[in-house]
């Protein structure tokens, strides 16, 4: 019986050191949602479904900057609902600043429908955007954010 208690207690010793080493690594970084991953970066164009507002024309060096296309100078915590090939929903947070929930459908590596509701500065909204890439950034553009 005192044999089986000293191998049990190696056993569990021994897991914990192994597990150690485990505990402090650094955090993983967030996946990359699967249907942003096969859109291109470069010059987009944002047209709003059913509005007679202007196209808004974008420098997107992160794709993943239209997940945000109403907070998108926030930094904002997201949580990912739903993440297929062309698919992904994700729902942020931006302290002070809203929330939303925002689902992008990839029809190819350069067009997307983007549906997106929440609050922006105390204000309900809704949009549906037709996102095209149109063309790379200019020089200097970086991937931030156009006319």
């Amino acid at each position: 019986m005192l044999r089986r208690l000293i191998i049990f207690a190696g056993f569990v010793l021994g897991t914990a050191a192994v597990s150690a080493p485990q505990a402090a690594q650094a955090p993983k970084r967030a996946p990359e949602l699967q249907a942003l991953a096969s859109l291109q970066p470069g010059l987009w164009q944002l047209k709003q479904s059913g509005s007679g507002a202007a196209d808004k024309t974008i420098c997107l060096g992160d794709i993943k900057q239209l997940i945000q296309v109403r907070h998108p100078n926030n930094a904002c915590v997201r949580h990912v609902i739903a993440d297929e090939p062309r698919q992904s929903r994700v729902y942020y947070t931006c302290a002070g600043a809203g929330h939303a929930q925002t689902t992008v459908q990839v029809e190819t590596p350069r067009l997307a429908q983007i549906s997106s509701q929440g609050i922006v500065d105390r204000e309900p909204f809704a949009v549906n955007l037709e996102a095209r890439r149109i063309g790379v950034c200019a020089p200097g553009g970086g991937g931030g954010r156009g006319r």
